[in-house]
């Protein structure tokens, strides 16, 4: 693997385990020169607290966007994880059109939902600005809520395969070839990720704890991401942020307090290990 520099995008929250400050040390754990762009500040994040602060930071973004442009700074690899409105979304776009290498891998995370609904603050005009975007993106790592958020499939906690596959043959008509759907669980054991990639379905299925936390989508696209730009295949890369992921919740099970974020730190050295074997 070349040395090469990825840019990811997304929210920041000073306090609590997700977006940039799960991003940056996962990735550069997987030996990636990360650069970083926040889209929003926060004080904390929103699962946990009780309150929290917030400023958008649109403005920053497109005036570092122009900073980065007239310096000619360009980025290998892309990776967006929560955005906070419109603006955002639309700062996104340009910098993937201004300060990407010719042939950057553009990896998309549309965190907006869960558990059958949008997340607060967001609504469908956001939703449709994300469908656009999603088209220009080489990979994209929606859960369940969130594809059918996409392509106005109705929402299941029960399923079948038959409709995990709509669901993939759905989003792929937006535009990305390479699809990597989250927690898909066919029984109360075991759950696992769909992959679609260019018109191949597999399916990696894994451990399924008592307990969930959130921020392990931000794991899981961070990890995913590592592995990706380290060499590893699409399911390979999957493979290896659900089973990180898995052991970053066991190692949170070790502190029953801790409830705003899962406890990767002190299992940085396994991803570490993940990401090395043999190709």
């Amino acid at each position: 693997m070349s040395y090469k520099r990825i840019l990811t995008v997304q929210d920041i929250s000073c306090a609590g385990q997700c977006s940039l400050t799960v991003a940056l040390p996962v990735l550069s754990v997987c030996g990636i020169e990360t650069a970083v762009l926040p889209c929003s500040l926060l004080s904390n994040h929103t699962t946990g607290f009780d309150d929290y602060s917030f400023r958008d930071l649109s403005e920053d973004m497109a005036d570092i966007r122009r900073q980065w442009s007239a310096q000619n700074i360009k980025f290998s690899a892309v990776y967006s994880g929560y955005m906070g409105n419109k603006n955002q979304l639309q700062q996104l776009k340009s910098i993937m059109e201004n300060c990407l290498e010719t042939d950057a891998v553009k990896i998309i995370d549309p965190a907006m939902a869960d558990n059958g609904r949008l997340y607060p603050g967001l609504d469908i005009e956001f939703v449709n600005e994300v469908k656009k975007l999603v088209g220009s993106a080489d990979y994209i790592l929606p859960n369940i809520t969130e594809a059918c958020m996409l392509t106005g499939i109705k929402y299941r906690e029960k399923y079948t395969e038959d409709y995990i596959t709509q669901l993939l043959d759905a989003v792929s008509l937006l535009g990305c070839k390479n699809i990597v759907l989250t927690g898909v669980s066919y029984n109360s054991d075991t759950t696992g990720i769909a992959i679609y990639e260019d018109g191949q379905y597999s399916y990696y299925c894994h451990e399924k704890l008592a307990k969930s936390s959130p921020g392990t989508g931000d794991v899981f696209a961070s990890a995913f991401t590592g592995a990706l730009i380290n060499g590893h295949s699409t399911k390979k890369s999957a493979a290896i942020a659900a089973d990180f992921v898995v052991e970053c919740l066991k190692e949170t099970e070790k502190h029953p307090g801790h409830s705003y974020g899962p406890v990767f730190e002190p299992v940085l050295g396994k991803l570490i290990e993940m990401t090395k074997k043999d190709i």
